[in-house]
């Protein structure tokens, strides 16, 4: 009988794991795993549910290759390479780990949740290769999918019981239990591989920052991690039951189903899901300046309150934490011209009276208040930084505020960026990060964010990100080599931040400005 196993993997590293052997490559720098199933494919009446766990299965499954993503709206101003091809069977992740390394060894383990504004990307982008990661490391690193834009984030829960539903349930956040499934996976099935899954950091950017700080505050995520890293996280985007409601009516109304025919959800085809999701996606943020259609929602389960509101109460997990922002985080916005982001002054006026609007109580600062920390700039530049620090900065700032009382925090911005990209006017902006975080840093011939210089002082930041990142998840601490900079944990009474450039340096309060524009209320949607 024939091998039906692709031959480069016939004599690949196997590892058992709760479901059955894995096959994956060694290079001779790092094992890798593409393409495991964590969790049962989410289809047919599995479809808006918790995720399941896998079927055993005794034979040697091939884990040579990158499974397939979620399926996702497109967005022709953001071509993204998702290293995978869409389909709903999604919920696979990947492993890295340095040559060598074998099971018992006990390594850092660093498990990566992607941005892409809960509706886009994939743990597979080539961006997310973990191999140079891994290997300088010498840590294991896990790249996961989880469900996106309506699969993942659509609130259908008040439908349950409702004799249309013909007996479905609709769970709520399935995105974040995706994620949690995924961590549970490892915590199971990592010592197999190399790594100590009593060292666990959870690491994002962007969505994936929101899912890290809103796990977090999340009580399902207890034990699940041992340290956590949110780049540019949207902290305060996540809203109430009712908001979540208004965005699933809807998308019902585009997909053109009946309240008292849900049940109809189940084998609704992907193409006309999607094309729902792109007209909500679209209409909400025009509609509503600052919000996004799909995003966590306060669940009263796994997100029992809004992650900022339990960090400053002291209800995160105790966990160290690296957490910032990036110096430009609202140019791309510009560029892209996406509703994503309110820059405009008529649609930031929009945001903050809508805030008010259904915050009666709240007290917002005064324009004059918010413009002193802008001074000096040009109205344009006044609105993408307002945009930056609503969206980003001070929900950061509020964050870090509060989970300084129960666990170690470090502050960072990074503010470098290349010729290209201030020639763009671009300058450092939202995950401009990513390819110094990964070491990937020329995603092929047509990148042009070095076509001006650059790549140089690019290697040496990428080189000082990835070891401190590594070292994070190693120790707890993120150390620098010799002679850099020591990144003293964020405390109030000098707000210690790194800033990340050609070269980094520790700033003591860095925010002052910011902090005394906009205070310490917290400013979000509900």
């Amino acid at each position: 009988m024939t091998d039906p196993t692709p031959a480069p993997a016939r004599g690949g590293p196997v590892v058992d794991t709760a479901y059955g052997p894995v096959r994956g490559t060694d290079d001779g720098a790092v094992k890798q795993w593409l393409g495991i199933r964590y969790a049962a494919a989410p289809v047919g009446e599995l479809r808006w549910r918790s995720p399941q766990p896998p079927v055993h299965r005794q034979e040697i499954a091939d884990a040579t290759g990158a499974g397939p993503v979620c399926p996702q709206i497109t967005d022709p101003r953001l071509p993204l390479d998702l290293g995978g091809r869409q389909g709903e069977d999604s919920l696979v992740l990947n492993v890295w780990a340095p040559s060598g390394t074998e099971a018992g060894d006990a390594k850092p383990v660093m498990v990566w949740v992607h941005g892409g504004a809960y509706v886009l990307g994939s743990g597979s982008q080539p961006l997310y290769d973990g191999a140079v990661l891994a290997a300088d490391g010498d840590v294991l690193v896990v790249t996961i999918n989880y469900r996106l834009g309506p699969f993942g984030f659509l609130d259908l829960s008040e439908f349950n019981g409702r004799p249309g539903a013909k007996g479905l349930r609709f769970d709520t956040n399935l995105g974040l239990r995706d994620v949690l499934a995924a961590l549970h996976w490892v915590r199971d099935n990592i010592a197999g591989f190399g790594g100590d899954p009593q060292r666990v950091t959870l690491f994002g950017e962007s969505a994936g920052g929101g899912i890290v700080t809103t796990l977090l505050a999340s009580p399902a995520a207890e034990g699940l991690f041992s340290a956590a890293i949110a780049q540019s996280s949207p902290a305060t985007s996540v809203y109430d039951a009712e908001r979540s409601r208004g965005v699933a009516a809807q998308f019902l109304e585009r997909l053109g189903v009946e309240r008292d025919d849900i049940g109809r959800l189940s084998a609704a085809p992907v193409p006309s899901i999607l094309a729902a999701a792109k007209g909500v996606f679209d209409a909400v943020p025009s509609q509503s300046p600052g919000l996004l259609a799909f995003a966590p929602i306060v669940d009263g389960d796994v997100v029992p309150d809004y992650p900022v509101a339990a960090a400053r109460d002291g209800r995160t997990h105790p966990v160290p934490l690296i957490i910032g922002t990036n110096e430009h985080e609202a140019t791309v916005f510009r560029w892209m011209k996406s509703p994503l982001m309110p820059i405009t002054p008529g649609a930031l006026r929009s945001m903050f009276a809508a805030i008010v609007a259904e915050q009666p109580g709240l007290q917002l600062p005064t324009e004059a208040q918010i413009t002193s920390a802008y001074a000096g700039l040009r109205p344009k530049a006044i609105g993408l930084g307002m945009a930056r620090d609503i969206g980003f900065r001070m929900p950061t700032l509020w964050f870090a505020e509060g989970h300084s009382a129960v666990a170690p925090v470090h502050l960072y911005r990074f503010d470098f960026t290349t010729p290209m990209l201030r020639l763009l006017r671009l300058g450092a902006a939202h995950a401009t990060e990513l390819p110094y975080v990964w070491g990937n840093l020329v995603a092929g011939p047509k990148d042009p964010t070095f076509k001006l210089g650059g790549l140089k002082h690019g290697r040496a930041v990428s080189e000082r990100v990835r070891r401190r990142w590594a070292n994070f998840a190693t120790t707890g601490q993120p150390s620098g080599a010799l002679g850099e900079p020591v990144w003293r944990p964020y405390r109030r009474e000098d707000r210690a931040t790194l800033v990340i450039d050609k070269q980094d340096k520790t700033v003591a309060d860095l925010d002052r400005d910011l902090h005394a524009a906009w205070g310490s209320q917290i400013l979000n949607f509900r």
